[in-house]
């Protein structure tokens, strides 16, 4: 993801009114008076009575990183409402106290933004996108309150997009949370809506040539919202929104309770279908898995520090794995396109050394190091992701052989569902999940969980997979070798970490710490793994990289290294059995009827 800066205004005001709730809400009047400075005015409700206030601006939201939205803030200040000014005490770098606000309170402050992405805050002369939690500020005492809010001096041309439920002129959330949990998109998009599986479902794109393009991703969305509402047996929900948008620097998703926001290059909407879906898929079962389905250790969320949880590795990973059932059994993926991408995730985790010093639960941990481009070594960490997604593929087969496929991972989401997210309760992190695993398939996986969850043990793959007639094949690769290692963190431009000495990369003159702008021609600020895995030995790479400011375009001709890729493929003679569990497994033939 690209960063490009520029500005706008916020501008807060506390005043009092009443609402429906029996409790006066907190208002924010966001005016887009300018898109070309970006200045935004607010006001907001609190009842007099109450002779101070808390303000915070959280540090994070939607990634798990510290990123200090403060750092975007020009000034702030508070009046009374009669104009008069309040003391305002700065507490730390994101928090203030107000004082004499006993009549109620206006507080405005300047905010210098211009993040693009599904994780961003943007305001420019084409659209605005709000992930609200980085531009509002909220009082402490009143995060529970219930919240309104009107966009207001919004271009004639341009209309708004968001979960957030319609209250007239504006929208209302329950309370802060739930606001911080709506994206906002406003501007030109192309929309289009259906009815299915659980209500009815927006969606919006904006993108040169949308009205086509949309034509294009609705039929997968409808497969994909149809099978993970049979998948779950569940429809918690009566609308939802897909909010996407076209990027040529960046892509990513990010989920909400009622929605999701996701960044694709157009080619991922046009031509292949397949990381379209993935990640639609993904961030939908979302909607279950975190948002409802949710660890202990991420309630309540604390806008001032890191939430630390160890649970990242399911609430992450095991989601990916349970949206590529989704996919299988609605037809959007066949079974040796999956089995060649979990081989693909298999070879990701053994050939990174860390796997053998850092478990799932410690790097769900460490998730907050990740915007440290030194963490991203292979012999420093794994991704909760990767070696999440696996242990829910091995977990799925383990509860199915101990309990003859009765049990399964779709019956541990079920049932988690019933007793955690229907009841407004939060699960115990890894404990939870095991206890849940072990209850629904009449087996101890306390031993599982210690050595593949908790702890670094080497995973027998074929022991796992020989129940369902596969093993996992060893072969020996030749790949490009760059002579270079690099590491790229969200928004940022990857970044070389390390130079191989006397390499054709060190005599071309890359160095350490040189940021890589342009691979071949294309921009490197996404599919950078993609870019470097697709080069191959004896090519010419091509690198437009910066350096303390200059540009420096360098190129130099590839050697070659040979790497263990793992494959997963058929026993050398499978059985019917093995047949008729794999069709269980991968498309559920069988223990198919909903409870």
């Amino acid at each position: 993801m690209s960063l490009r800066i520029s500005k706008f205004l916020l501008v807060f005001t506390i005043a009092s009114c009443s609402c429906i709730f029996g409790q006066s809400p907190v208002r924010y009047t966001v005016s887009l008076a300018d898109p070309e400075r970006h200045l935004v005015h607010v006001e907001l409700a609190i009842p007099p009575g109450r002779a101070s206030h808390e303000l915070q601006l959280p540090v994070w939201n939607a990634l798990y990183q510290v990123r200090d939205f403060v750092q975007y803030m020009n000034w702030i200040r508070a009046d009374d409402p009669n104009g008069h000014p309040l003391q305002l005490t700065q507490l730390n770098k994101s928090r203030w106290q107000i004082s004499g606000a006993d009549a109620g309170a206006r507080v405005e402050y300047e905010m210098f933004s211009d993040s693009p992405g599904p994780y961003g805050a943007q305001l420019n002369s084409h659209h605005a996108f709000f992930n609200l939690a980085e531009i509002l500020l909220y009082a402490e005492d009143e995060r529970e309150a219930p919240v309104q809010v009107v966009f207001q001096q919004i271009p004639p041309t341009w209309k708004i997009a968001t979960p957030l439920r319609s209250d007239g002129p504006g929208y209302e959330a329950t309370n802060y949370d739930q606001l911080v949990d709506s994206p906002i998109e406003i501007g030109t998009f192309v929309e289009t809506d259906f009815n299915g599986s659980c209500g009815k479902y927006r969606v919006t794109l904006d993108a040169e040539n949308a009205a086509a393009i949309l034509k294009t991703i609705v039929p997968p969305i409808e497969r994909i919202v149809a099978g993970a509402a049979r998948w779950m047996n569940d429809c918690p929900f009566q609308d939802y929104i897909f909010i996407y948008h076209t990027s040529d620097s960046s892509d990513g998703g990010m989920e909400h309770a009622f929605g999701t926001a996701i960044n694709l290059p157009v080619s991922d909407f046009e031509k292949d279908l397949s990381p379209f879906i993935a990640i639609t898929t993904h961030e939908f079962f979302h909607l279950w898995n975190v948002k409802r389905i949710r660890p202990q250790s991420l309630e309540p969320v604390d806008y001032t520090k890191e939430n630390y949880t160890p649970a990242l590795w399911f609430s992450e990973g095991v989601d990916t794995t349970a949206a590529e059932y989704i996919e299988l059994r609605s037809g959007l993926l066949d079974e040796r396109h999956y089995l060649d991408q979990l081989g693909q995730q298999i070879t990701e985790l053994q050939n990174r050394p860390a796997h053998l010093t850092q478990s799932a639960e410690q790097s769900s941990l460490d998730a907050w190091l990740e915007k440290y481009a030194r963490y991203g070594f292979r012999d420093r960490s794994i991704s909760y992701y990767n070696k999440g997604e696996l242990v829910g593929v091995l977990l799925d087969l383990v509860m199915r052989n101990a309990s003859q496929d009765q049990a399964s991972l779709r019956e541990l989401f079920r049932s988690m569902n019933d007793q955690y997210a229907k009841n407004g309760e939060f699960f115990a992190d890894s404990t939870a999940v095991r206890e849940t695993a072990e209850k629904l398939s009449h087996a101890s996986l306390r031993e599982f969980f210690q050595k593949y969850v908790s702890g670094v043990e080497e995973i027998p793959w074929d022991k796992f997979f020989a129940s369902v007639g596969l093993r996992v094949n060893r072969l020996q690769a030749v790949f490009a070798d760059p002579g270079f290692e690099a590491v790229q963190k969200f928004d940022q431009p990857p970044v070389v970490m390390q130079v191989q000495a006397q390499s054709a990369a060190d005599r071309a003159g890359l160095r350490a710490q040189d940021e890589i702008l342009q691979i071949n021609g294309d921009p490197a600020g996404r599919n950078f793994e993609k870019h470097m895995a697709n080069l191959a030995p004896g090519g010419i790479l091509n690198l437009i990289v910066r350096r303390e400011g200059a540009q420096y375009q360098l190129h130099w001709k590839l050697g070659s290294r040979e790497q263990t890729i793992f494959q997963i493929m058929d026993l050398p003679e499978v059985t019917a059995q093995q047949k008729a569990r794999r069709a269980a497994w991968l498309f559920d033939n069988s223990n198919n009827k909903p409870r």
